[in-house]
This record gives C-alpha cells, sequence and structure tokens, in this order.
C-alpha cells in the first residue's frame, strides 16, 4: 500500500481513471454490438447507420487512450467491409 502522500494521491487517481475508461470501453463495445446486431439482420442501410453513430464514439476512444489508432481503425475497417458485403 502507499505510505507518502504522493503515492496515495496516485492510487486515488488510478482508480478515479480506471473507472472512467471502463465505462469509455463499455460504451464502444455497446456501440459495436449494435452494428454487429444490424448485420446480422442483413440490413444494409440499418447496418450503415449503425456504423456511422459508432465511428465517432470509437475515434473518441483513440483520442481519450482507451484504443490504439490501429485497432479502433481495424474494427472500422472490417465492419465496413461486412457491411459492403450485405448488398452483394
Amino acid at each position: 500500500m502507499a505510505n507518502n502522500p504522493q503515492a496515495k494521491k496516485r492510487a486515488r487517481q488510478t482508480l478515479k481513471r480506471t473507472e472512467i475508461n471502463k465505462a469509455r470501453r463499455s460504451r464502444i463495445r455497446t456501440f459495436l454490438r449494435k452494428v454487429e446486431e444490424a448485420i446480422a439482420t442483413g440490413n444494409q442501410q440499418t447496418a450503415l447507420a449503425a456504423l456511422q453513430a459508432a465511428q465517432p464514439e470509437v475515434m473518441r476512444g483513440v483520442t481519450k487512450g482507451v484504443l490504439h489508432k490501429n485497432t479502433a481503425s481495424r474494427k472500422i475497417s472490417r465492419l465496413h467491409h461486412r457491411i459492403g458485403k450485405l448488398s452483394a
């Protein structure tokens, strides 16, 4: 356990930051799940609308340090590709 004041403060900050990041990750997963569900229905328009709603949320996770930039880009790219295949 932390003994000096600075270490105690850092421990408090870590707990607070962990809760915030957990909430952000959960929110991102929710948006991505909605896209997955829309793809599962087979409706391209609904899936595209869900992806357009999810994309800013995923990229916000990048700027907040929850996701790596390449990870977010890869997820968006793969979802976009799957949506594109729905019309074929």
